[in-house]
């Protein structure tokens, strides 16, 4: 039976409300398994020959979100993770994945994927994730996604645009099935603005897709 607490990162518990709690004897628990999903873009005419090949680089991050864990912030200096859910794949893989499909639904790049189909690509995304995480807020969480961004020209290695993203959404409580959607709105509008931002990167309007 599940009681009101999330597991910390490291050895202990502390309560919060609306979350399952683990017992350290009881092994390992039995977790939900979830998929972000970008924002809904189907094929997209930019009415422009294609630029080139773009491989979107797996993100950066710090070692307590390269995981499949789901994580909450007491405060900033806590780090938690949902006990009874996790993601399909580690952050940074989950943000690259929704990145690689959003970007390949515009015809303004001839191949979009995670590594480059010759020696190298034309564009390159590289980035990292600053934050992935919900923050408790009161009785509820808000999500927070945090990402720099720099698309650069693989040919001589210049940096064509930097961008910063941030994204927040509430969450009502931090039971699971709130915090969930909280973090999958999140995470479409940090892949739109990305994707608005990579494709003038490349000097795509993306006002002229159709």
């Amino acid at each position: 039976m599940r009681l009101p607490a999330l597991l910390l990162a490291l050895t202990a518990t502390t309560a919060l409300p609306g979350c399952a709690a683990l017992s350290l004897l009881q092994g390992e628990p039995d977790r939900d398994v979830f998929e972000l999903r970008g924002p809904e873009v189907t094929a997209r005419q930019c009415g422009r020959g294609r630029i080139g090949e773009l491989v979107v680089e797996l993100p950066k991050t710090r070692g307590t979100l390269d995981s499949e864990r789901i994580m909450i912030r007491p405060s900033a200096l806590q780090t938690q993770y949902l006990p009874d859910a996790v993601w399909g794949d580690p952050v940074p893989a989950t943000l690259q994945r929704m990145l690689v499909e959003t970007l390949g639904a515009y015809d303004s790049f001839s191949h979009v994927g995670r590594a480059p189909l010759g020696v190298a690509g034309d564009y390159a995304l590289i980035s990292e994730i600053k934050d992935f995480n919900a923050e408790l807020a009161g009785k509820g969480a808000i999500v927070r996604m945090t990402v720099d961004a720099q698309m650069v020209r693989e040919m001589d290695a210049s940096v064509a645009s930097r961008g910063s993203f941030s994204v927040t959404t509430q969450a009502p409580s931090t039971r699971t099935e709130d915090l969930i959607p909280a973090f999958d709105a999140a995470g479409q509008q940090l892949v739109a603005q990305m994707t608005d931002w990579g494709l003038r990167a490349a000097g795509v309007n993306p006002s002229s897709c159709r």
